[in-house]
């Protein structure tokens, strides 16, 4: 009589009952702090201090610590600036990684294994904090918005992966468009991108959440704190506890200066958190069809 392995057997009702209640636990230790955040951030002073800390049931409910943040203070602009290095960097990132990856997928193209030979060192050769800066530096891009652009431009991985995506398109359906007379920016324009959507969700969503989340690279290279992204307004704020002060051009003015309140310091981490959570949903779909693939066939 031939057996099923065990993992191919149907689970008995109290497996069944146990996996309910260990997904259950899992989803609420993952939602309940997100909600304690969410609610915090619209909750009053007076319910905050009652609460002693992050609120857990609704009180006093009010959007002040919102229209504090947007009124036009540091907050709105960091999150301006995150916003247009997220779209400016995506953007930039995903037609360079496309056009390299293209490149480098086909085997006969010139330098094709030096260059990939190049890329792929710089996974075991990291370049450290102060030669990126140094060569920063040198191009003049401190306290520049390119300074939180340039240097992640390309992330090797992600690059790798659309390569390997890019060589598992069938060689037929790129040879035959040759014999039709197209050039390789056509075949790569009208045929290989658009076979190629889920993958480039995918990168574009890893590039994206990169440059939202980054904040070490404003650290090293942003000196005027009219600049700074959402993320290191986050940081000063939130985990260091400083109160941030903002007036034109950088100049601190003490009437600007955001309140110590838990409502509003919650209110960041979910205007951080927003993006991210909103776009999440729409290319989840491409992760199994596009990096699953690339990866595993590559």
């Amino acid at each position: 009589m031939t057996t099923s392995p065990a993992w191919m057997e149907r689970p008995s009702p109290a497996g069944r009952t146990a996996k309910g209640v260990l997904l259950t636990l899992i989803v609420v230790s993952v939602l309940f702090p997100i909600y304690m955040v969410v609610l915090t951030s619209f909750s009053t002073q007076e319910a905050v201090t009652e609460a002693g800390g992050l609120v857990t049931r609704p009180g006093g409910l009010s959007l002040a610590a919102y229209r504090e943040l947007f009124s036009g203070g540091v907050v709105t602009r960091a999150v301006l600036v995150s916003l247009g290095v997220t779209a400016v960097g995506t953007a930039l990132s995903l037609v360079v990684t496309v056009l390299a990856a293209y490149g480098l997928s086909r085997t006969g193209s010139v330098l094709h294994r030096p260059i990939l030979f190049m890329i792929l060192l710089t996974f075991l050769f990291v370049p450290g904090m102060i030669p990126s800066y140094l060569v920063v530096s040198s191009l003049g891009l401190v306290d520049s918005y390119w300074s939180l652009i340039l240097p992640t431009a390309v992330w090797a991985f992600n690059l790798v992966v659309m390569r390997a995506f890019f060589m598992n398109i069938p060689q037929e359906v790129t040879d035959s468009a040759r014999i039709d007379g197209a050039t390789e920016y056509t075949i790569m324009w009208r045929i290989v991108l658009p076979m190629s959507k889920g993958v480039i969700a995918v990168i574009g969503l890893f590039y994206a959440v990169g440059y939202w989340n980054a904040f070490f690279n404003a650290v090293l290279y942003i000196n005027d704190n009219a600049k700074w992204p959402l993320q290191l307004v986050l940081r000063q704020y939130v985990l260091q506890g400083q109160s941030i002060y903002a007036g034109q051009g950088g100049v601190t003015t003490v009437g600007q200066a955001l309140p110590p309140s838990l409502a509003i310091q919650m209110a960041i981490v979910v205007i951080a958190l927003v993006p991210v959570l909103f776009i999440y949903p729409f290319v989840q779909k491409h992760f199994t069809k596009g990096v699953v693939i690339g990866a595993v066939k590559g």
